[in-house]
This record gives C-alpha cells, sequence and structure tokens, in this order.
C-alpha cells in the first residue's frame, strides 16, 4: 500500500527548515518542512538529501542550528 505524503507532512510546503552560513550571509542551505522542522527525507533528490546531512554535521561550524522559517508564497 502507498502512502500518501501529503497526509503525513500537510503543510510541508509552508515552511522551511533553514541553515545559515556562519561565515556568508548570502550562502544558507533550505528544505521543505512540517511545522516542526521535520524534514521528510524520502522527498528529497539525492543531492539535496547530501546537501541536509552536511548542513547538520557542521552545525555550529559551518552553519548555524537550523530554524523553522515560514515559506512567503
Amino acid at each position: 500500500m502507498k502512502t500518501d505524503l501529503r497526509l503525513q507532512f500537510p503543510d510541508r510546503r509552508h515552511y522551511e527548515l533553514r541553515f545559515q552560513s556562519l561565515f556568508d550571509a548570502g550562502r544558507a542551505y533550505a528544505f521543505e518542512c512540517d511545522a516542526e522542522g521535520c524534514v521528510n527525507l524520502d522527498s528529497l533528490s539525492a543531492r539535496a538529501k547530501l546537501n541536509y546531512l552536511y548542513a547538520r554535521s557542521v552545525i555550529g561550524r559551518e552553519f548555524s542550528v537550523p530554524e523553522v522559517k515560514r515559506r512567503h508564497h
């Protein structure tokens, strides 16, 4: 049975988890998430998944602690 991910992450398109660079204000990674900051890794491309895992691994050294932000449409 296929699970509809929109039911698991109903408001995911309205939020992003943002990793801001500690050294370059113009550099950041942002990923769709729910209101609590949960990212659906299965929905990410291979490259986006690598970027997400990288950003998480260098929190405090290259990127700040991520923030959940409301997306602007």
